[in-house]
């Protein structure tokens, strides 16, 4: 797997995820249960991206150093390109938290915790896909074509379902959940499991963070595919993915009261999928530049969002 990176540059980045995931954690509340304000959300919203530029300007003015600027140009708009990605992908797993919340009735101090699990389960998801997806990628080129098909179809299949909401209840692994395991029919603050009369029984909040869970794994499925289409490079797929998953939990509390507004960026993100997965099935007979493809990424997702807030104008928001 070739990489611009050095081992060391891989031990310093995952240094700071984890340094970061800790700031994160007593930042958006501590071990206490903690309603995140939008305020906070925003802030919080912007340091993530703030940080994500000044990584990507730093790896620039090494990659110039060390390898060129024509190179680290390249590497740069890679990175760049893939947190765009990335990052409009994230929104589409809000959406679907937002809807596992309010389907348990999730009191909103009680979802800091489970998003904190969903992200770190991200991101163990992410370093096995990225690590796998970059083997394979490396060892059979033609797989790329199987990920254009597989987006292509995955786009398509968000475009005519966007309206559509699936029956939560008849998740095959919340049933059997429900079945092997005991659960009390009420929250009991953020624990997942209490014990009554003596034995270890669970909360609902433990059946939430299974399908956050599972959710991980089937956007993991949909964003790793995504930004190969971009760039093969394992550094530049795996820095990309995690600082818009490290954003996600301040990108949930920034959009959950206003998420209504923005229903046509479900439309938005069905057609970025479409396009990178024209763009791979294309690449033997078309070379899309990485910064053509980001300007349509960015015009699609600015045109849905434009639109969505075009449409709501006259809503009442509470």
């Amino acid at each position: 797997m070739h990489s611009v990176a050095q081992p060391w540059m891989w031990a310093v980045f995952i240094a700071f995820v984890l340094a970061m995931l800790a700031v994160d954690v007593f930042a958006l509340g501590g071990s206490k249960a903690h309603k995140v304000s939008v305020r906070e959300a925003a802030g919080w919203s912007i340091v993530w991206v703030a940080l994500a530029m000044a990584f990507d300007f730093g790896l620039w003015m090494y990659l110039t150093e060390t390898l060129g600027r024509e190179l680290a140009t390249a590497k740069a708009m890679e990175f760049l390109t893939g947190y765009v990605i990335e990052k409009s992908l994230s929104v589409d797993n809000v959406f679907v938290f937002l809807m596992i919340f309010a389907h348990f009735n999730v009191p909103p101090q009680h979802q800091r915790k489970v998003l904190l699990y969903g992200v770190l389960g991200a991101i163990i998801m992410r370093i096995i896909m990225v690590l796998a997806g970059s083997w394979v990628v490396t060892q059979f080129s033609w797989v790329l074509y199987l990920f254009g098909v597989f987006l292509l179809i995955t786009g398509f299949r968000m475009l005519v379902s966007v309206e559509q909401e699936p029956d939560i209840e008849a998740n095959p692994v919340l049933r059997l959940a429900k079945k092997i395991l005991p659960f009390t029919k009420e929250f009991h603050g953020e624990q997942f499991s209490i014990k009554e009369n003596g034995k270890r029984v669970f909360t609902p909040l433990l059946l939430v963070l299974i399908l956050i869970e599972i959710s991980d794994v089937i956007f993991a499925v949909d964003s790793i595919p995504a930004i190969f289409a971009v760039t093969t490079d394992p550094f530049i797929v795996f820095t990309s993915n995690i600082f818009a998953i490290m954003g996600l939990r301040a990108l949930y509390f920034l959009l959950a009261d206003m998420a209504d507004r923005f229903h046509l960026l479900k439309f938005g993100l069905a057609f970025v999928l479409m396009f990178v997965g024209i763009k791979m099935l294309i690449v033997e007979w078309m070379h899309v530049p990485t910064g053509i493809s980001l300007m349509v990424i960015g015009t699609i997702l600015g045109g849905s969002v434009i639109a969505s807030l075009f449409v709501t104008r006259h809503t009442k928001h509470k």
